[in-house]
């Protein structure tokens, strides 16, 4: 998948006029992106019209308008695109009160090694498990309490790709000590990771 560059990126003036149909888009497109993992987390796997649209969202809150602040912005985002044979996702941990925060967080580290694909059942299952994003997990890793948002990617062989597209079930796991959950992935969300890894 092609990395964005500056001309992708539209100024704030355009952006406000194709804002409203682009943010619909994207909105139905995490929809099928989004995977809720047990009662807390949430992955979104990032996409180049995901990332685009965090990029101008950003740029449109920070009135950010020179060439230099949104190439800021692309190096911090474009890794999070992904390549082909590779899946990026943000993993958000999801609280929405203080005494959450404070009871989840501790309990969490780590949490962003946890990920993991299970490519059909059994004892034949294809376990990949997911590498946090180097950069993102410099700043957000610390020993005793996790932060509600972490990148993650999956690099995946050639044959795990095809065993992904022909397998009859995929889960999503996390595989933590204090949270262990899965989810299957529907028919929406592998047709769209089929054709990140696919590029």
């Amino acid at each position: 998948m092609a990395k964005l560059t500056i001309d992708d990126i539209s100024d704030l003036r355009a952006y406000e006029r194709e804002r409203d149909e682009f943010r619909r888009r994207v909105i139905a497109l995490k929809k099928r992106r989004r995977v809720h993992v047990g009662p807390v987390i949430t992955l979104v796997f990032e996409n180049r019209d995901t990332i685009r649209f965090q990029i101008q969202e950003m740029a449109r809150v920070e009135k950010l308008i020179s060439d230099e602040a949104i190439e800021g912005e692309l190096r911090a985002y474009n890794p999070l695109i992904p390549e082909p044979g590779t899946l990026s996702a943000t993993l958000f941990i999801e609280l929405t009160n203080d005494a959450e925060l404070r009871q989840w967080l501790p309990r969490l580290v780590g949490i962003e090694a946890a990920a993991q694909l299970r490519i059909g059942d059994g004892p034949d299952a294809v376990v990949v498990r997911c590498t946090p994003d180097p950069d993102h997990d410099k700043l957000l890793t610390r020993d005793e309490i996790t932060a509600a948002v972490h990148y993650v990617a999956w690099h995946l062989t050639p044959g795990q790709v095809d065993a992904f597209a022909q397998a009859i079930t995929v889960h999503l796991e996390l595989d933590h000590p204090q949270y262990q959950h899965r989810t299957e992935l529907d028919a929406a969300a592998r047709a769209e990771l089929l054709a990140d890894l696919r590029g």
